[in-house]
Parts: structure tokens; C-alpha cells; sequence
């Protein structure tokens, strides 16, 4: 059996590779300390847990309509309302089994052959894997300056063929944060251009720690017609094995993503949609709290990556990631005398000889970067920063 021609679009993930070659380690009986993995380490909180197990004694364990019930769509239109002030209605939402699931369905809605993506790099890595098997062109920026898109850089990328913008903030991999002068000034030139659409990934909204969170249509609301909301409860609400994603935009292209939906998955789960119902219209006061452990978190891993030989970090302004410049370690040497010639190999190095696991930057579309996720306990952070230090003090010129 010979695969498609589109699997050959998708380029091998290094993520997977380490953490397949950290999964082995670990059932060798090493001590691996894991910074990789991109989730919570708090549980979900008991009133949303409540919610679905009163879901399962009640009885909702049937087919819910494809898009989702509209117990939620009424949730997300609130949610909307209260923390964004866009409103919606029912039609111009699709829920689907996360954010994921969703922007797959978007894309493959919408791009048709030659369709160009802007997308500003450092990004998620499946954007652009999502972009390419439909047959679309990713239009990758390279974004230094704070890791974020000017507005030169965008007018400068956009042709006639430009169909969609990806903006995702706080950004994974970097925590960026785009504030409202930002997001002000790249909607200025979006206005320019009628024919560009754009993909706002909110899915960290309520993980920020030095910059008001805004989304482009809340700031230009000139462009709401254009402007498809990302967002679900996996993050803030630390519910990332519940898989309940949604996507909100104009009714038309909405009725072609709950169609695919229809022929892929049907209905997201029903147990958990009564519970993400739970998470949006109940008591949030966890959050604060959640999110000063965070910012603890982000305080020292900066402090001491930041007096590390050869790495440099600029601290994030949201979500739980830290992308660091290992530009200073290129081309050392391991004390076995091996050449660290890109983040690729100074991510083995760290797994290989010292047992921590983190992610090459090129996996986000730049180079010579890692991401470390401080999504963890204050003793695993300790562990992996101690070992990365040490990692980089054995390197010789």
C-alpha cells in the first residue's frame, strides 16, 4: 500500500522524535526531566469536573447536534460578549474536539491550490503542515524584533493570491503578546487589503501577565466580516484531554467546517461539551491564582537560563513557554567532541547527556532557538535548569 502524495506535504516533527527518543530513555529507567510537553500541570477544577460527571447521571451521553449544543454556543456567545465584546450568534459558531480539530477543518474549507498564508514565525508548529496538505502556500515571516509582525512585514508579504493571516497571541512558541497598538497597526493595513482574512489563535487568552489581552476585531471592529475566532477550553481551564475547541466567523464559510466535521468526528463529545459549559459561564476565580504561579515560574526560569553560557531569553508577556536564542552554543563542542551545529543538536545533546527533553526551535519555523514549557512544578524546574546549565558549561570552542 503506497501512501498519498499528501503525506509527503508534512514535514518529520522533531518534537515527536525527541519525545519518542525521551520515552525510550525513561523505560531504560533514566531520569528524564520533561520541559517539552505544552500543558497544565494543574488538574481541571472540580466544578467543571462536577459537571461532567453530572453529565454521564443525567444522561447526556447521546448524539448532540454536529456543531455543537446550544447550551455552549450560548456559553461562547457570552464569553464573547463579557471578555471581548464581540457578539455572535449561533450559526457563526462550530464546536469541534479542540482548537486543533477545528482550524484542520477551516483550512481544508477555505484553500484551494496556490492560496497563500501569512504566518509569522516563531509559530505553532502545525500551521504550516495544515496549510500545505490542502494544497496552499505558507508565506512564513521571520519575526526578531519581540517575535512579533510589524506592519511593514505584513504589507510587504501580501500578494493577490493572500488568503489568510495567522495570528496567534499570547504566541506559542515565544509568549508574545500583541497589545492593542500593535494589533491597531497591523489592522491598518488589512484594511488596505479586502481580500485577506484572518485566524485570531486566542487559545492562551487568559494566561498573560504584563499586556492587556485584545483580539484584532475587538481593536478594528472594521474587520469582524474577515476575522475567524480560535479558542477552547484546553489551556486556562486545564482541561487539555477533554478536547472541546471552537471556531467563530461568518455563517457561510462556519456551515462548510460543521459540514467536514459531519463526515470526520459528528458531534464533539457530549460529556465534556456540559462541561466547557460549566468552565465558560462558572466561577473563574482560579484563574488569578493559576496565573501568579505562572508568572513565579516565568520569573525564575528567565533568572537562571539567563545567566546560562551561550543562551539568552527575553521574557514572555503570556502563556507558559520560554524561546530561547541558543545561538551562543552553535558550533561548540560536546566534551565526547561532538559539533553542536543547530538547535536540533543542542536539544539531542541536552536529552542525550544531561536527560532533559526540550524542543528545537526550527520545529516553530526558527532556528537555533528551543522551547522550554515552565508549565511545571517549581522542583522540575529546578532539575531542568540545573542539568541545562551544566550542559552548557561542558561545551568547549
Amino acid at each position: 500500500m503506497e501512501l498519498s502524495v499528501r503525506m509527503s506535504l508534512i514535514k518529520p516533527s522533531s518534537t515527536i522524535s525527541l519525545t519518542d527518543k525521551a520515552n525510550k530513555l525513561r523505560m531504560e529507567g533514566k531520569n528524564i526531566c520533561v520541559l517539552s510537553i505544552g500543558q497544565p500541570d494543574f488538574d481541571t477544577p472540580n466544578h467543571i469536573k462536577k459537571a461532567g460527571i453530572q453529565a454521564i447521571f443525567d444522561g447526556k451521553t447521546k448524539y448532540t447536534a454536529m456543531d455543537g449544543t446550544a447550551e455552549l454556543k450560548d456559553a461562547i456567545i457570552a464569553k464573547l460578549r463579557r471578555d471581548n465584546q464581540l457578539e455572535y450568534k449561533r450559526d457563526q459558531i462550530c464546536v469541534g474536539a479542540g482548537a486543533k480539530q477545528v482550524l484542520f477543518n477551516l483550512f481544508m474549507a477555505t484553500i484551494s491550490a496556490g492560496d497563500e498564508v501569512i504566518v509569522p514565525a516563531p509559530y505553532y508548529d502545525n500551521y504550516v503542515d495544515m496549510v500545505n496538505i490542502f494544497g496552499g502556500v505558507s508565506v512564513v515571516i521571520q519575526c526578531e524584533k519581540d517575535f512579533k509582525l510589524t506592519p511593514e512585514q505584513l504589507k510587504g508579504k501580501i500578494t493577490r493570491h493572500t488568503k489568510w493571516l495567522i495570528l496567534n497571541s499570547p504566541n506559542n512558541p515565544s509568549g508574545a503578546v500583541y497589545s492593542r497598538d500593535d494589533l491597531k497597526g497591523l489592522a491598518a493595513v488589512l484594511l488596505e487589503y479586502p481580500h485577506v482574512n484572518i485566524i485570531s489563535d486566542d487559545i492562551y487568552e487568559f494566561i498573560t501577565y504584563d499586556e492587556t489581552f485584545c483580539t484584532i476585531a475587538q481593536v478594528e471592529p472594521k474587520l469582524y466580516d474577515r476575522v475567524f475566532v480560535v479558542n477552547g477550553v484546553s489551556k486556562a481551564y486545564a482541561m487539555t484531554g477533554w478536547r472541546i475547541g471552537y471556531v467563530v466567523g461568518d455563517v457561510k464559510v462556519i456551515a462548510a467546517v460543521t459540514m467536514l466535521q459531519s463526515l470526520c468526528t459528528s458531534n464533539p463529545n457530549s460529556i465534556a461539551q456540559e462541561a466547557a459549559v460549566e468552565a465558560l459561564n462558572g466561577d473563574h476565580s482560579f484563574m488569578a491564582e493559576r496565573t501568579a504561579t505562572y508568572r513565579h515560574r516565568r520569573d525564575f526560569v528567565v533568572s537562571e537560563l539567563g545567566s546560562m553560557n551561550g543562551l539568552s531569553v527575553a521574557r514572555p508577556q503570556g502563556a507558559f513557554y520560554l524561546f530561547v536564542s541558543c545561538k551562543g552554543v552553535i558550533n561548540k563542542r560536546t566534551k565526547n567532541g561532538k559539533l553542536i551545529a543547530n538547535d536540533v543538536d543542542f536539544a539531542e545533546y541536552l536529552l542525550e547527556d544531561y536527560l532533559v527533553c526540550v524542543v528545537p526551535g526550527c520545529s516553530f519555523g526558527m532556528a537555533n532557538h528551543i522551547r522550554i514549557c515552565y508549565a511545571y512544578s517549581r522542583e522540575q524546574l529546578e532539575v531542568g535548569c540545573k542539568r541545562i546549565s551544566a550542559a552548557c558549561q561542558a561545551l568547549v570552542d
